[in-house]
This record gives C-alpha cells, structure tokens and sequence, in this order.
C-alpha cells in the first residue's frame, strides 16, 4: 500500500514540478486509484496483485471518502472566498467606466438633471481630501463614498475614543482605540466597494502640505483648532484649490467654500486672527449635540457634490449659519479683504 502512495505523491508533486496542470496531476492520481479499486474488487483473495496492493478494499474506500471529504470542503472555501469579493471593482475603478452594479447603486443621482451621467462621472473622476476623521470628517466621509466620489483621503492622527462615538458615525464601538483614519477607511469601504480610499495617519504639518494638497482637486477641513485651519487655507490659496471649511459649537454650526482664484474670499479674510483663548471653545469644553456634525458635516460632502459637478450654487463668498436649538438658517455674505496677507495682492 505504501508504495501505491508513493506512486500517486510522485504523480502529483512530480508532475507539477514538471509544470503540468493540476487537473492532469489529479487526473493521473485518480486514475491510478481506479486501478487499485479493481484490483482489490476483481482478484480472488491472496493474488499477489492484491497483496501487493494493500490485501484489502477497505482502507481503500476509507482513504477515497476521506479525499471527497477533504475535496467538498476545499470548494466550500473557495466558493466563500469568491463571494466575498466585490465584483467588478477592479475593472470599473481602472478603466473609468460603470459597471452595472454601479448604474445601479447612483440612478437616483443620475436620473437628476442637474447630475445626470456626466456629474456622477466626474464624481468619480474627482479626488478629495478630507482633513479630520471626527465629528464633521465623519458623515462627510460617509456620504461622498456612497456618492461615488472616485478617490478620497483622509489625514488624523487621532485614534478613535469612547467620547468620540456620541456623535461620529463612522466610528463603532469595537473600533475604540484605532486610528481613526482606519477605521474610516473600513466603514467607507463596507458602505462602497468602488471607490479608493487614502487614509493617512499622521498630523498635518507645512512641511508635507503642499504636496498632500497638490494630489486632490478639492480640501475638505473638519478640523477643530485654528493653527491647523491656517495652514490648510494658506496652502489652498497657494495651489488654487477650492476649500470647504465647517465648524461646530454647541448647538450652532457653520459652513463656507472659499476659493480666491474663482472669486471671492479666502478663510483668513473671514477670520484674520485666532480668537483669543476662552472665546472659542473646543468642544469638549463647550460640548455639542450629537446630530449638529451629522447636518453640518452632510452639507459640507453636499457642497463638494456641487462644487465637483458644477450643479447648482455653491456657497463661495457666502456662509451659511444653522441654529440646531432653534431650528433657523442664516445666510450671509462674505467680502475679501484687500490687505489680506493670504490671498491680497500684497501676500508674500
């Protein structure tokens, strides 16, 4: 019997080292079990060719239902496995075109005339950086995946809490003490599988700004301290990319899109100087109602839908002001200033 084994492991590992292919190799193996099963059930007991061949059918049978056994749960697995690969991705994202899947899950935007098929293209031609994974980074990460924007980054440095999952839905419980990009990363993907997520887990600094920014047509900034909303716009203004820039407090919450090169202000225009310490609270000091970055961070992915496919009106040199408490909605306009040292005709 041993020397049976040794023939059908020579058949295999022999063959495939020789480069045949392994329906062969199994081809021959199973071959080569047939003939033993005859042997055993065709020649009177003690022929020397049952003898030689284990004297016996029975461990032949048990070895033959252990190999079925082994075969079913192999194709089990691979069925698994192919299940749980999203179809046609690769092909869509690479060639730039919609698969049918695609079609399928953007035809309420689609089927928008101010949208149509060339907006839900150059949603997915477009690339934007999202700055902060947290409160308004948050449902704006959400909804520009599931609103097929092609390419999305995301930088923090943050890692995500227990007191973060108030109000950041693209965060679980089990995700607590992840990079929060990753977890990002994670959630937008699970939402959709067709579009590329950037995660970068770092802070933001000058020194690697510039380039960051050049790679994506449009900045969204989610941040919470003033130092990093500087930055963000001197480079913004620096490379003409058109910035989305939200911010919370307490019950009140606020949003604008500035972008100089288009017309318009740019943020330091808006705010010249950091207030000074105490006057703008963060909101772990002041606090925030849960929803407030849900609305405010959902309008900013909706001004980035609009600013990417030129649908409707942007609010560039305007801002727009929601009072969650006591459900009101201000708009006011916003003028450059003529010795702004970001975006004047002074700047250095």
């Amino acid at each position: 019997m041993l020397s049976i084994l040794a023939l059908a492991a020579i058949f295999w590992w022999g063959g495939r080292f020789l480069g045949m292919p392994k329906a062969l190799c199994g081809g021959l193996v199973l071959l080569l079990f047939a003939a033993v099963l005859i042997i055993q059930l065709t020649l009177p007991d003690g022929h020397n060719f049952r003898l030689a061949t284990g004297g016996s059918v029975t461990p032949w049978l048990m070895l033959g239902g252990f190999g079925l056994l082994a075969l079913g749960y192999g194709r089990i697995i691979a069925a698994l496995k192919a299940r749980a690969q999203p179809k046609e991705t690769t092909m869509s994202q690479q060639t730039g075109t919609f698969s049918e899947t695609e079609l399928d899950r953007y035809a309420r935007h689609i089927v928008l005339r101010e949208l149509g098929g060339p907006g839900q293209k150059a949603l997915k031609n477009a690339r934007v950086l999202v700055i902060g994974a947290g409160g308004l980074g948050a449902p704006a990460l959400l909804y520009l995946a599931a609103a097929g924007v092609g390419t999305i980054g995301v930088i923090d440095d943050d890692e995500v809490e227990n007191a973060n999952l108030q109000r950041q839905v693209i965060h679980r419980d089990k995700d607590i003490g992840m990079p929060k990009v990753f977890s990002a990363e994670q959630a937008m993907k699970a939402q959709n599988p067709y579009v590329t997520v950037r995660p970068y887990h770092r802070r933001l600094q000058a020194g690697m700004a510039e380039a960051l920014f050049a790679d994506y047509d449009l900045i969204l900034d989610g941040t919470d301290n003033f130092d990093t909303r500087y930055l963000i716009n001197r480079v913004a203004v620096a490379l003409g990319k058109p910035l989305i820039s939200g911010a919370l407090s307490q019950w009140e919450g606020q949003l604008s899109l500035f972008h100089p090169s288009a017309g318009g202000p740019c943020y330091q225009c808006i705010f010249p100087e950091a207030p000074a310490a105490g006057l703008a609270p963060s909101c772990s000091e002041a606090g925030v109602v849960g929803p407030l970055p849900g609305v405010v961070g959902a309008m900013m992915a909706l001004e980035a839908i609009k600013q990417i496919t030129g649908a409707g009106e942007c609010l560039r040199g305007a801002m727009l002001i929601y009072d969650g408490l006591y459900c009101e909605t201000r708009r006011i306009q916003l003028k450059s200033t003529p010795d702004c040292p970001v975006c004047g005709p002074k700047r250095d």
